[in-house]
């Protein structure tokens, strides 16, 4: 059996070490240098997004044997708003790194394949249908699933970041919400270790939005999250991305060709969280290229958290700064901050996105 895995990503090295578990090797095709995208970012996995696991590293490596450190275990979310600021305590996900860092999970999830990597690879997708009994398309966008006519862009987003240095607290990672800088958008700060972190704005590509100058936006956020931290950072690195498109493929599967990770729609719309999506995609194509079970099947409920999440984000469109000081206000009341706990917690099972979409969708 000869398969075939395009891109070296996250999901795609996810794919292979199932895959070799299994007792299949195979080629793995990179077209960049390294495992990892053009920059390093930190990133967050949190539980109450992943439902219905609990702890999402622990079930990756006690169910599926993909074994993947963080930097921290995430013990308060800091939330501020335009004029309030709150929190989500409790053992609530973890924060990682991504992209081209010898810690990144991508560099992990690469020292524990065996499977040959070909690097500056120029092999098309339709060349690997031809020539592989199986093929996973796991190339880190949607790109060609879109020029398939399957997949839908649901929203494009813009995001620009930095790495910065100064003085910060591994498990408390901070989000804004404040659409007078950041319309429709959101940012956030997560540290890579007590002195550096990676400081982001994101933002969906509305109409209203693109009448917006990104790097006033920038500017306007750094500030701010300047002040709100009360210290000055140093930038080391800035990053940006334009028009990044937000979509799910239409079939996971056609012929012998297994869309996985962000060519099958793994980032959620509602907060951009997409890592253990896509790393299940990954371990879902071996699965069924082991006949474990159809591909469909084993992808069936990441389509439903997707949509959850779709729910999510429309119903953020329709929130204003009011009500987002209104939520920032009420994580700071006692019963609140008990009910997060058992909500938002790693240990817990709770689905709470499933259980909100129809009250989020009637209040669109």
């Amino acid at each position: 059996m000869s398969v075939a895995i395009l891109g070296a990503g996250i999901s795609g090295l996810s794919c292979a070490i199932t895959l070799e578990k299994a007792g299949i090797t195979p080629e793995i095709f990179e077209k960049r240098s390294c495992p990892g995208d053009r920059f390093v970012n930190a990133e967050a996995m949190f539980s109450v997004l992943n439902r219905p696991s609990g702890d999402t590293l622990d079930t990756l490596s006690e169910k599926y044997g993909i074994v993947l450190h963080p930097i921290d275990e995430v013990n308060k979310l800091v939330i501020h708003s335009k004029n309030e600021t709150g929190a989500v305590e409790g053992k609530i996900g973890h924060t990682n790194i991504r992209g081209r860092h010898e810690n990144s999970f991508e560099s992990q999830l690469a020292r524990q394949v065996k499977s040959e990597i070909h690097f500056h690879s120029t092999l098309t997708c339709e060349e690997a249908v031809k020539n592989f009994d199986h093929v996973i398309l796991a190339t880190g966008d949607g790109e060609y699933a879109m020029r398939q006519g399957n997949y839908r862009c649901d929203l494009t987003c813009t995001l620009k970041g930095a790495t910065v240095e100064g003085t910060f607290v591994t498990d408390e990672p901070h989000v804004w919400f404040n659409y007078e800088i950041l319309p429709k958008g959101y940012a956030w700060v997560i540290p890579f270790s007590g002195s550096e972190a990676n400081v982001v704005i994101a933002f969906p590509d509305y109409p209203q939005t693109k009448i917006y100058d990104l790097d006033k936006m920038w500017e306007l956020f750094f500030d701010l999250c300047q002040r709100n931290m009360n210290q000055r950072f140093r930038i080391t690195d800035r990053f940006e991305v334009r028009n990044y498109v937000m979509g799910i493929c239409q079939k996971p599967q056609i012929g012998n060709l297994f869309y996985a990770g962000n060519c099958f729609g793994a980032i959620s719309p509602g907060l951009g969280f997409g890592q253990y999506t896509s790393i299940l995609t990954g371990v879902y194509a071996a699965q069924a290229i082991c006949e474990v079970a159809p591909y469909e099947d084993l992808v069936q409920h990441l389509f439903e958290n997707y949509n959850h999440s779709l729910a999510l984000r429309q119903f953020i469109d329709k929130l204003d700064d009011d009500g987002f000081d209104r939520i920032a206000r009420a994580s700071n009341v006692k019963l609140i901050e008990t009910i997060n706990t058992h909500v938002f917690g790693s240990d817990s099972n709770f689905d709470l996105l499933k259980w909100l979409t129809p009250f989020l969708s009637m209040k669109r």
